[in-house]
């Protein structure tokens, strides 16, 4: 199950719930499109490890509480 947006789709959904700001999300935009993985932006908001962002896989495990209405 390797690069199947495992990542990204849960960091989307955070942003859709508002676990994030936008401000955050186009900073990681910003930062991602640097990399050449303008994709990677949803992604990002559980990737935080340096090597994680440069490979563009998930290395260690993260955990994110929010709620929803």
């Amino acid at each position: 199950h390797v690069d199947s947006g495992k990542s990204t789709t849960t960091g989307h959904l955070i942003y859709q719930c508002g676990g994030i700001d936008k401000r955050t999300i186009e900073k990681f935009e910003k930062e991602a499109a640097e990399l050449g993985k303008g994709s990677f932006k949803y992604a990002w908001v559980l990737d935080k490890l340096k090597a994680e962002r440069e490979r563009g896989i998930t290395i260690d495990i993260a955990l994110w509480k929010f709620e929803t209405p």
